[in-house]
């Protein structure tokens, strides 16, 4: 029985989701942050699990990751639950391919392990008015819902059959223009911003092939018809 799982990335937004949704089965949560890294090991002792999230375009996701499983392996943490990315392998995009090479590590980490895949969050697409966009609005994607993300990572997390498995996620299929056209708003195509060369690399990606993500995985997991 899963009783207290540590979520270490635990205070933004995908691990309060992973959280919120473990409270609703009566599974306690340890969310960790960059204060309890000096001692993680400690940290997660007594936990049953771990869902392991890195910082957004981190410099060195393999090493925040290795880090993490080492100190899951000292604390006799067994379960690692790994949130990765929809299309891990893609040589364009480098921060996808630091968490492609993470995937890697939990895999060969010994421990008991799940790795999910997530599409893009409907979250993080402002609908409440015009929407400013540095790609083609025209493009396929695979978003996925915060909650549902949440959802997925508690049924990994509490019940049996997912160790050594690897699962997309995506809640439903659609262009950005079509989310907008739902929303009522305009989506305006604005050049790219040049806040970080990971982020150009995405957009230019995303510009030529969306990321598409299936819904039947999810669908699955959730018991969903």
């Amino acid at each position: 029985m899963t009783a207290r799982v540590a979520v270490i990335g635990g205070h933004g937004k995908t691990g309060r989701a992973v959280c919120d949704a473990l409270a609703t089965l009566n599974v306690g949560t340890l969310p960790l942050g960059r204060a309890d890294w000096p001692d993680l090991a400690a940290a997660v002792s007594g936990c049953d699990a771990a869902y392991v999230i890195a910082p957004n375009l981190h410099p060195d996701e393999p090493a925040y990751v290795a880090a993490a499983l080492d100190a899951l392996a000292v604390a006799g943490v067994r379960r690692v639950v790994h949130h990765s990315v929809a299309s891990p392998y893609a040589p364009a995009m480098p921060h996808h391919m630091g968490k492609a090479v993470s995937e890697d590590l939990v895999r060969r980490s010994g421990l008991d392990w799940t790795v999910l895949q997530p599409g893009a969050y409907l979250q993080n697409l402002d609908l409440t008015g015009a929407l400013d966009l540095p790609y083609s609005p025209d493009v396929p994607f695979g978003f996925l819902d915060l909650a549902d993300l949440g959802r997925a990572a508690a049924v990994v997390l509490t019940e049996p059959g997912h160790v050594g498995a690897t699962y997309e996620l995506a809640t439903r299929v659609a262009t950005v223009r079509e989310l907008a056209s739902e929303a009522g708003v305009e989506v305006r195509r604005v050049p790219d911003p040049g806040t970080h060369p990971w982020l150009t690399a995405m957009f230019a990606y995303y510009d030529a092939h969306g990321l598409p993500v299936g819904t039947r995985v999810l669908d699955a997991l959730l018991g969903r018809s």
